[in-house]
């Protein structure tokens, strides 16, 4: 379960079913996703943590395709859960850290986008373009699973700056976040296990 696979590295929409169900299967309600993003906007800086309150999806590929029965039609209309983005909110701020939530437009990848598809991007609403995380959010949801996505802004997308786009940049990016990312997390479970193991009533 140590990592995960991106649809463009095998082509596969729906390669993360069977490690999401097998979360279902032994209990887990929700699961925290967390990428690296590119942002669309000059005020949303590298470095940042924001939290997916919505997604763009314009593959035209879904992973419920090929499923029968009523249930593919899933409703996503709050796909990425507010009470997980509350709590999410909540521990950043006690950690000292500010967050904001925005809409990630998925692109299958592996190559970045272009200057003018960026431009498109942030004419649609998106705050935050990625390779990942849109794919897992639809089976999770069709599994039954509660989710909180959470993007580490790794860089300015296509022409924000004369910088050309690295993918080993990118990633040594994403390794700074990963400090400042955890602390929220760890004091994210902690107070929900808390909450866990209080007495009812």
């Amino acid at each position: 379960m140590k990592g995960r696979v991106h649809h463009y590295e095998t082509g596969n929409v729906a390669a993360m079913r069977v490690p999401l169900e097998a979360f279902a299967l032994v209990g887990a309600n929700a699961v925290v996703l967390t990428n690296a993003a590119g942002s669309t906007r000059p005020e949303l800086k590298p470095g940042s943590l924001m939290v997916i309150r919505d997604h763009i999806n314009l593959t035209g590929q879904d992973p419920l395709t090929g499923e029968t029965g009523d249930s593919r039609f899933g409703d996503l209309t709050t796909a990425y859960d507010p009470g997980l983005r509350e709590r999410f909110a909540r521990a950043a701020a006690e950690s000292g850290l500010r967050t904001g939530e925005g809409v990630y437009m998925w692109r299958s990848g592996p190559s970045f986008e272009t200057p003018a598809e960026i431009q498109v991007a942030r004419m649609l609403g998106a705050d935050l373009v990625g390779m990942s995380t849109v794919p897992e959010v639809i089976m999770a949801r069709h599994i039954g699973l509660r989710v909180l996505a959470v993007s580490m802004v790794t860089n300015f997308a296509a022409g924000l700056t004369s910088e050309p786009l690295n993918h080993a940049r990118t990633m040594r990016a994403a390794a700074a976040s990963i400090v400042p990312l955890t602390a929220v997390l760890v004091r994210l479970f902690g107070t929900w296990t808390l909450e866990l193991r209080r007495p009812a009533g």
